[in-house]
């Protein structure tokens, strides 16, 4: 991943159109007049081998003859000339090009590479970057930069927008004209060769002048490069995406449960989830959401008064969120007595709040002021039909004090057209988006609830793990490593029973039989009743072929069962080899919720889990959620509550509750197994029984990956285990290690135990606490781009006492990692931040980070010294903070791209 030289290709100081042409309806053409009309304040050199003039102006023959060296080429010739046209441009100094030409596709030459691999094989070499090929262009309206063939200009604006689609761009792009909607930048990937998603999503979420980035994408690639990079954005600013493709085809030859119901946009929505996006279902309402999110008012809850001055429009508004799962705020009486004081008698005396047709501009603002200050209302929809009592613009100007710096989300409906435009600009112009329709307005407040979800998820504060659980992950591993040199695709009973319980997760013993004999006398041994399940490589779904039989209660009754399934099996699947039946005693929970509880392989994003009603008929439920692992204990639950199941298993109609804890601790443990177990390819546990005593799993399968196929890692990098390590300080065992999501309270404490020195020196500025919020940006670090080591000493009572920190971040090229260090007041002078120090720059070189910087104050001179121990260089410079110094230390020899 890297957003090395993308300042040249949306910022350069002067470009060359190759290809440019006279010749009307030519792409160079088109190019050629869009770059000199847009206001680019740079040179423009057109490349055109059989002319000396093109447009009124000179034109050169080829790269070489250029008078200077392009920051930016944009390149319209033939596919065949693109590999040697970047060898140049390279060779010159060219740091970006936008390649528009299609075809690249083709091989070079009979049996060799692509065009497009040998034009990113010219590129590496130069570290030039390449948009397209087969795309629209670029526009910055900012910089006066339109390298496009559209047909209009982009108007200056700060929303950019990202597209795969470069017939959808032009259309988007004349629909964003057509409204006054304008841009920081507007991209078109084309096929994505070079400068994906991932990229520009670098780029944008850093990037002042975006204030948010909208998406449409059709496919993801590099999905551990794009969940970092999303996950980055997406806590710095809106970032909203429409996504093509919402049909489940993956699901349609899918073996197990788990992978016929974790279909691939069930995937990608889980993956919009987990980073903190937001999907939206067209592309008008990407503009919509955006004019909602980037306003920043704090979000308090999902309950919505709505006022309005006609009680249909209220009720149209109030049913579109009914329909979408939105919540209507209940009124306190506090709250309607203030009403009541203020409004008519025959006003709705609930919500919504209708103040009636002939409301004066009062009106009005008392009953917002009001729901604004009632504290069981988080949110207010506001709402005006136009009538001839008060002019529109009058009501919104008085309203201006309480929407100007609400305290909470305010949107507005405007219903109209002429009437009301004035009264929208003001409101627009206050920060408050504005909606034509109750429908619209409702389905905004309904975007603001889904994204708020999705930042909770990325912001979450885990509460501290209770137990420390350690797999068997060996065992798990010989059992799989010799059923797939068996040539097994699919596990047996047993050989799944082995792995489960090397994971702790709590099984119901199955034996395996081979004949209707043993299988009766296994069920003499186990205890009637017993469960017969037939054994077959090819019969997944054994009750398709009449493949179980349950509470059977006599030798009888299984050996007749055995009989019966053999018959059954020969006749609907004559094809599938019957090697015997598994038996297993009935478990007695009676009561128990049938759960499903499984993995699957996405063919992007890798592991996926799902979570959800199991049972015979788990695929006619609705009631699943998919997650992407690793989970910590809040992301459980919040798969949990994505389900609708939360009340269920929270006790129904005299049921006793679920027992929870053991349910997340089996989605945790399934988590790790997707992390660990580079074999498994999908999980069924369904049945997972779950009552009150805890879970048990009565039936699994697991799949293995074909032999040979390449690894399938995680879309986010799982906690890094094996950079633990133990450290002896002055007769103190320390244990060194990753900072992981649920160490929130103990960083929490750590600050908390830090002199106000300390919290200065550390964050440059006085605090007396660091608040939970930044704790969490803390502990949820992203391990493929970033680290944090934290040391652990002994404290009463056998726990861990955090008393040292380190972490660092590299910027995306992984040119430099800017760390940080704190160590606890009484470890200071111990040699702690020495250690600290040299285990981060240790781990920084295996990255392969070329360099470690960092500040300190100038009245640090404990952490001065302590750099210059450690081998850095200390300095003053311009660019530092007033009052700061430079630390610097050199890893790796410069001068190789990212890996």
């Amino acid at each position: 991943m890297t957003i090395r030289n993308l300042q040249s290709l949306f910022q350069p100081a002067s470009i060359a159109v190759i290809g440019a042409s006279d010749r009307a309806g030519s792409l160079g053409r088109v190019v050629l007049r869009n770059l000199k009309s847009s206001g680019f304040a740079g040179p423009v050199w057109p490349v055109n081998s059989k002319r000396d003039l093109v447009d009124g102006g000179p034109a050169w023959a080829d790269v070489p003859a250029l008078p200077g060296v392009p920051e930016l080429a944009v390149i319209c010739t033939p596919a065949d000339t693109v590999p040697g046209l970047i060898a140049q441009l390279g060779a010159l100094g060219t740091r970006a090009a936008i390649v528009m030409t299609a075809g690249l596709k083709a091989p070079a030459q009979e049996g060799g590479p692509t065009l497009e691999q040998a034009m990113l094989d010219a590129a590496r070499p130069h570290l030039l970057r390449i948009l397209g090929p087969n795309c629209l262009g670029a526009l910055v309206p900012g910089v006066g930069l339109n390298a496009s063939f559209a047909p209009g200009k982009a108007l200056p604006g700060n929303l950019a927008f990202v597209t795969q689609s470069g017939a959808l761009a032009t259309a988007m792009l004349d629909w964003a004209n057509g409204r006054g909607i304008g841009f920081s930048h507007f991209v078109s990937l084309g096929d994505g060769a070079d400068v994906d998603f991932g990229d520009m999503l670098d780029y944008l979420g850093s990037d002042p002048g975006t204030r948010a980035v909208l998406m449409y994408m059709e496919s993801v690639t590099s999905a551990r490069k794009f969940m970092s990079a999303a996950r980055g954005a997406a806590r710095n600013k809106p970032v909203i995406v429409v996504k093509s493709g919402r049909a489940p085809e993956g699901a349609k030859a899918a073996a197990s449960h788990t992978g016929a119901l974790a279909g691939s946009d069930a995937v990608f929505d889980a993956a919009v989830r987990r980073a903190g996006m937001l999907r939206v279902d067209t592309l008008e309402d990407l503009f919509v959401a955006a004019e909602t999110l980037a306003h920043g008012h704090a979000w308090r809850g999902e309950r919505l008064a709505v006022l309005t001055n006609g009680g249909g429009a209220g009720v149209l508004a109030a049913d579109a969120l009914s329909l979408g799962g939105g919540k209507l705020a209940v009124l306190d009486k506090a709250t309607l007595d203030a009403l009541d004081a203020c409004l008519p008698a025959t006003w709705s005396h609930g919500n919504p709040v209708d103040i009636i047709g002939d409301a004066p501009v009062a009106r009005y603002g008392d009953a917002l002021r009001i729901l604004l200050e009632a504290p069981e209302v988080d949110g207010v929809l506001f709402m005006h039909a136009p009538t001839a009592i008060v002019p529109a613009v009058d009501i919104a100007l008085a309203c201006l004090p309480f929407v100007s710096k609400p305290a909470k989300p305010v949107l507005a409906c405007w219903l109209g057209g002429p009437s009301v435009q004035q009264a929208r600009e003001v409101f627009s112009a206050a920060g408050v988006a504005c909606h034509r329709t109750p429908e619209s307005a409702a389905g905004a407040w309904l975007q603001l609830a889904r994204y708020a979800a999705h930042q909770a998820v990325l912001r979450e504060l885990p509460r501290t793990a209770q137990t420390d659980f350690v797999p068997n992950r060996q065992d798990a591993m010989e059992v799989m490593e010799a059923a797939a040199a068996n040539g097994q695709e699919w596990l047996d009973a047993v050989q799944a029973q082995r792995v489960l319980q090397a994971y702790g997760l709590p099984v119901q013993p199955v034996q395996m039989a081979w004949n209707a004999d043993q299988a009766v006398t296994l069920a003499q041994r186990i205890g009637y009743p017993v469960a017969l399940k037939i054994v077959s490589p090819q019969i997944i779904h054994k009750s398709d072929v009449g493949g179980v039989a349950i509470s059977l209660r006599s030798g009888d009754e299984v050996h007749a069962a055995a009989v019966r399934m053999r018959v059954d099996a020969a006749r609907l699947a004559p094809r599938a080899p019957v090697l015997g039946f598994t038996v297993q005693g009935m478990a007695s929970r009676k009561g128990a919720t049938e759960l499903i509880l499984g993995l699957a392989t996405d063919a992007v994003f890798g592991p996926v889990m799902l979570f959800g009603e199991g049972g015979v008929g788990v695929e006619l439920s609705r009631r699943h959620a998919v997650g992407l692992p690793p989970l910590n204990a809040e992301l459980a639950r919040d798969l949990v509550s994505q389900t609708g199941l939360a009340r269920r298993l929270a006790g129904y109609r005299g049921s006793k509750p679920v027992n929870m804890a053991a349910v997340e601790d089996a989605m945790l443990k399934v988590s790790q197994m997707a992390c660990d177990l580079p074999l498994l390819a999908e999980l069924d546990i369904n049945p997972l029984l779950a009552d009150a005593d805890g879970v048990l799993a009565l039936d699994a399968r697991i799949r293995l990956r074909p032999a040979g196929s390449p690894a399938v890692r995680t879309a986010i990098r799982p906690y890094p285990e094996g950079l633990e390590e133990a450290l002896q300080l002055q007769g103190t065992s320390l244990l060194v290690r990753p900072i992981r999501t649920d160490d929130g309270a103990r960083l929490m404490d750590f600050y908390g135990r830090a002199t106000p020195g300390d919290l200065h020196m550390r964050f440059f500025m006085a605090r007396r606490e660091v608040p939970q919020s930044e704790v969490a940006r803390y502990c949820q670090i992203d391990y493929d781009r970033e680290m944090a080591f934290i040391a652990l000493a002994p404290a009463a009572g056998g726990a861990q006492e955090m008393v040292g920190e380190i972490r660092a971040v590299a910027d995306p090229d992984n040119l430099r990692a800017e760390f940080a260090i704190q160590v606890a007041t009484a470890w200071q002078g111990k040699g702690l931040g020495t250690a600290l120090m040299r285990r981060m720059a240790a781990y920084l070189r295996t990255r392969g980070t070329i360099e470690m910087v960092g500040e300190c104050m100038t009245e640090n001179e404990g952490m001065t010294r302590l750099a210059r121990a450690a081998g850095f260089t200390v300095s003053a410079g311009a660019a530092l903070n007033d009052g700061a110094l430079g630390l610097g230390l050199l890893l790796n020899a410069a001068g190789s791209p990212a890996a």
